[in-house]
C-alpha cells in the first residue's frame, strides 16, 4: 500500500507558468496544421465515408475499449490506468501528419484525419473518459473524488484546439498565399518548439523519471505498440490500401499526450501516476513514430 501512496505522491516539476507555455504551443501547432486545411480536405473525406469510418472507429472506439479491456486484464495502479484511458480518449497528436509523410503514407489524408479527429474530439474526448473510466471501479474512484466537468473538459479542448483549428482554415480560405507563407515558417517553428518544450520538461524532472519510469514503462510502450497494431490491422482488416492503412496506423498510435498532460493538471491536480504515465507517453511516441515512420519510409522506397 506503501508503494501505492508514493506513486500518486509522485510530484511532476510543471509550474503554472508551464503549463501555459504547453497550452499556447499545442494551440500553435493546431493552428499551423490548419493553414494547410480546406473545406475541400473534408469533403473529399466526406466522399470516401469509408476511410472516415475507419479512422473514427479505430482511434474513438476501438482503442479507447480495448484500452479498457487490457486494464481488466493487466490490473495496473488505478491513477496509471486512468492515464492510460486518458490518452486513449485524446485525439491524435499532430505529429502523426509528419510521420504519415515520413512513412510513405497518404499524408492529406492525415491531416483531414487530425482535423476531423479534432472537432470531433471535443466530444468524445471527455465523453469516453468519463464512460471508460466509470466502468472499471478503480478508476470510477478516483473521477468521483475530482470535480471533472465534462463542459469545463470540452471548454479547454475548444479552446486549445477547436478555436486555433477554425481560425486557421478561416485564413487559408481567406487568404490562401499568406497562409502558405505562414504554414512554412510555422509548422516546422511550434513542433521545434513543442520537442524543445518536452526535453526541458524531461530535464527538470529527470529524477523522477529516473526513480519511477519503471512504474510505467511497459505500460507505455506496451499500450502504444498494440494502438499502431490496432489502428494497422483495422484499417487492413476494411481493405484499405498500403498508403491509407499506414495513415490510419500513424493517427492511432500517435495521440496527443501533451493534451492529455493539460487535463491532468488542469482536472486532475497533476495526479502522480496519471502525469507520470502521460509525460512519458508525449516523450515515448516522438521516438516509436520516428522509428516506425523511417522504417517504412526505408521499405517504401526499397519497393
Amino acid at each position: 500500500m506503501q508503494n501505492d501512496i508514493n506513486i500518486d505522491d509522485i510530484k511532476i516539476n510543471f509550474d503554472e507558468s508551464g503549463l501555459w507555455v504547453l497550452n499556447i504551443a499545442i494551440a500553435i501547432i493546431m493552428f499551423g496544421v490548419a493553414l494547410g486545411i480546406t473545406i475541400d480536405d473534408f469533403k473529399r473525406l466526406l466522399q470516401n465515408p469509408k476511410i472516415v469510418m475507419v479512422g473514427v472507429l479505430s482511434q474513438f472506439i476501438l482503442l479507447p475499449a480495448f484500452t479498457f479491456l487490457a486494464i481488466l486484464i493487466i490490473k495496473p495502479h488505478p491513477s496509471f490506468a486512468l492515464g492510460m484511458m486518458m490518452i486513449a480518449a485524446c485525439p491524435g497528436g499532430n505529429v502523426s501528419n509528419f510521420f504519415s509523410k515520413m512513412a510513405g503514407g497518404n499524408a492529406a489524408l492525415s491531416v483531414s484525419l487530425t482535423a476531423f479527429a479534432t472537432l470531433i474530439c471535443i466530444f468524445l474526448t471527455p465523453f469516453n473518459l468519463q464512460f471508460w473510466g466509470s466502468l472499471y471501479g478503480p478508476t470510477n474512484e478516483i473521477l468521483k473524488t475530482v470535480s471533472l466537468n465534462p463542459f469545463d473538459l470540452f471548454k479547454l479542448v475548444s479552446l486549445i484546439l477547436g478555436i486555433p483549428l477554425l481560425l486557421g482554415m478561416t485564413i487559408k480560405h481567406y487568404h490562401s498565399e499568406m497562409a502558405d507563407k505562414m504554414e512554412k515558417v510555422l509548422k516546422p517553428l511550434s513542433m521545434l518548439v513543442f520537442i524543445v518544450l518536452i526535453f526541458v520538461a524531461f530535464s527538470q524532472n529527470l529524477d523522477v523519471f529516473v526513480n519511477h519510469i519503471h512504474h510505467v514503462l511497459f505500460l507505455v510502450v506496451f499500450h502504444n505498440i498494440f494502438a499502431f497494431v490496432l489502428g494497422f490491422y483495422t484499417a487492413k482488416s476494411f481493405g484499405l490500401n498500403k498508403e491509407d492503412t499506414k495513415t490510419i496506423s500513424m493517427e492511432t498510435g500517435i495521440q496527443n499526450g501533451g493534451l492529455g498532460l493539460l487535463l491532468i493538471f488542469g482536472f486532475f491536480d497533476g495526479l502522480g501516476g496519471m502525469a507520470l504515465l502521460a509525460a512519458f507517453w508525449g516523450i515515448w511516441d516522438v521516438f516509436s513514430g520516428m522509428a516506425l515512420a523511417t522504417y517504412w519510409g526505408r521499405k517504401t522506397k526499397s519497393e
